[in-house]
């Protein structure tokens, strides 16, 4: 149970210690090797189109980015 209990402790002060260090520093954790854009991709996927899911996603931030335009200009009006 000592075992235990010290572990967690342990992983606590790590996770105190981490979430300070980005309160202090602002910075975003990143990773040792860059990621996809150290290969030279752009994105997650090499699709030439995007998929079904994103399509219906990015027409409805559209959508809403319209809606959104056009209370603004009955607001100023």
């Amino acid at each position: 149970m000592s075992t235990f209990i010290l572990a967690f402790v342990f992983f606590l002060i790590v996770a105190v210690a981490m979430s300070l260090g980005y309160l202090v520093q602002r910075k975003a954790i990143a990773g040792s090797c860059g990621g996809l854009g150290a290969l030279g991709i752009d994105k997650a996927c090499d699709c030439p189109e995007p998929c079904d899911r994103k399509k219906a996603r990015l027409e409805r931030e559209e959508a809403r980015q319209a809606k959104l335009n056009e209370w603004k200009q009955n607001q100023i009006l």
